[in-house]
């Protein structure tokens, strides 16, 4: 509760995660993007085959992941058993956290509001001028995973909820049935430290890809 930079929508509750999902190293990267769907919607500098694709609306992540799971299952990579699509809130904060309660991945807490020596090895942030750099340039967490914090922001499957589940304890969750704003997570390169927490929420209309906003996949068993 005392986490510097906390915010009112971050409500401390014990979930439980039953299904296995698998989750990106990194995020989507333009080259990625382009070679599936024919185009790169990103309008940031910091243009180039290994950058985060930004300026995807959620829509659109959403449709990668489609078009990605129908050419994997083709291909033969994957059944109808499993389909590639946004991590839920829940997914992505337990791979961001990697078994960690502090504010950052590396089992760290924030030095500063604005700026935090212990975030400056972990992602790119606090840039409000610059753009995305490359993925995979600062160090991962414990599980092996990139760009967690900073770099661009990752659509979440989930609608927005003020309150981050107001039980103690949820199984499986997914957000609320309905809304007006999907969820995004990890922050950007734009945003102070404080922005860029394993715990912080942002959301977003789902048509609306500006503000530096990319994704991440997972591949789950379809229900």
């Amino acid at each position: 509760e005392g986490e510097l930079g906390r915010d009112t929508d971050e409500t401390q509750h014990q979930v439980t995660l039953t299904r296995d999902f698998w989750i990106g190293k990194y995020e989507v990267t333009q080259a990625q993007y382009k070679g599936l769907m024919g185009k790169n919607p990103t309008t940031y500098d910091g243009v180039g085959d290994h950058y985060p694709v930004c300026s995807v609306t959620w829509d659109d992540a959403m449709a990668f992941c489609g078009t990605l799971t129908e050419k994997e299952r083709i291909a033969g990579h994957i059944n109808s058993k499993w389909k590639y699509t946004l991590p839920t809130e829940a997914q992505w904060e337990y791979a961001c956290r990697a078994g960690t309660t502090t504010a950052l991945n590396s089992g760290k807490d924030l030095t500063g509001y604005k700026e935090c020596s212990n975030l400056n090895d972990l992602g790119y942030y606090g840039n409000p001028s610059g753009a995305s750099y490359p993925v995979g340039g600062k160090k991962p967490n414990v599980w092996g995973i990139y760009d967690m914090h900073g770099n661009a922001w990752e659509w979440c499957l989930d609608w927005y909820g003020m309150t981050y589940y107001s039980s103690k304890e949820v199984t499986d969750p997914t957000g609320p049935s309905k809304g007006c704003f999907r969820v995004a997570r990890g922050g950007s390169w734009r945003l102070y430290a404080s922005r860029c927490r394993s715990a912080y929420r942002f959301c977003d209309r789902p048509d609306n890809g500006g503000y530096a906003k990319g994704l991440r996949v997972v591949l789950v068993r379809v229900l």
